[in-house]
């Protein structure tokens, strides 16, 4: 599904990433690592199609809207409630029955009872389990998720890893973190980034 040859990534004249072979096979889970700085977020929005290679080769087989983006920002709004932002990105991407796979979302991060307040009163946990249920509502073939364990308590990282070993297997995974015994069971390909 992710074919990189000698991939990277200039700003300027910045080198943030340079030199990157993978393979990822479509149903494989490939963990990324390093030391901040070393590239992880921006291998990542590469193969989210969010920044355009300087350097090497990408191809990424997935049409953008079977594309799944967790980011270090929730991109969520923060003015609306947790159920107006899953409708709002239901509908952008036309997901069947959204009503049913909204509420099974919520009830399945623990965010049902709070389903009415504006995310404004979310605290970080919160709304990075919301973010997971936006980047999860449209059932993508390729999750990137960058640093999605970030600002989640003990219960919030249980219900990630749940998730993460239930879709192993049926989608593809991208993940990077700072903590990969977490999804290391989990990994089919894993790489590792140098500063």
């Amino acid at each position: 599904m992710i074919r990189a040859r000698e991939l990277g990534k200039r700003y300027g004249e910045k080198r943030v990433l340079w030199g990157i072979d993978l393979d990822l096979p479509r149903g494989g889970v490939l963990v990324v690592t390093g030391p901040n700085g070393s590239g992880k977020t921006t291998l990542l929005r590469l193969c989210a199609g969010l920044a355009v290679p300087t350097e090497g080769e990408l191809e990424v087989a997935v049409d953008r809207g079977r594309l799944g983006f967790l980011a270090h920002e929730p991109l969520v709004y923060r003015e609306l409630t947790a159920l107006e932002n899953l409708d709002l990105y239901g509908r952008l991407y036309r997901v069947p029955e959204r009503r049913e796979r909204i509420g099974m979302l919520l009830e399945r991060f623990g965010l049902w009872d709070a389903r009415h307040e504006r995310v404004a009163a979310y605290s970080r946990g919160m709304t990075q389990r919301l973010a997971l249920c936006r980047a999860l509502l449209h059932e993508p073939e390729l999750l990137v998720l960058d640093e999605p364990f970030t600002a989640l308590d003990a219960e919030g990282a249980t219900l990630l890893d749940a998730q993460l070993r239930e879709l192993a297997g049926e989608r593809t995974l991208l993940v990077s973190t700072h903590d990969p015994a977490r999804i290391d069971p989990l990994a089919t390909l894993r790489l590792e980034l140098a500063a």
